[in-house]
């Protein structure tokens, strides 16, 4: 499974994320995908986000099951000590 979280994402970037992915909330996508179409899924965020930002939390065999790439500059951060993420606010 994964997560992309938008922040001031253009309506046409939305409207091809709901393509492959099911919005639960206006900039909240998840859907359970292949790595290759998560890949280039980030792939089209990185080349349309604009001015917006970007997170996405998809698997990883790690100590959380997850982890998670950040695009801009979001309203949360995420930062990494000794291998866990955690939430920056």
């Amino acid at each position: 499974m994964v997560v992309f979280i938008l922040e001031k994402a253009k309506p046409v970037l939305r409207g091809e994320l709901s393509r492959w992915l099911f919005e639960i909330k206006p900039g909240v996508f998840t859907g359970r995908v292949s790595a290759l179409v998560r890949d280039e899924l980030w792939t089209l965020i990185e080349q349309k986000h604009g001015s917006g930002s970007a997170v996405m939390i998809y698997p990883q065999r790690n100590e959380q099951g997850f982890d998670a790439r950040i695009l801009g500059t979001p309203s949360r951060s995420l930062i990494d000590i000794e291998g866990v993420l955690l939430v920056k606010i």
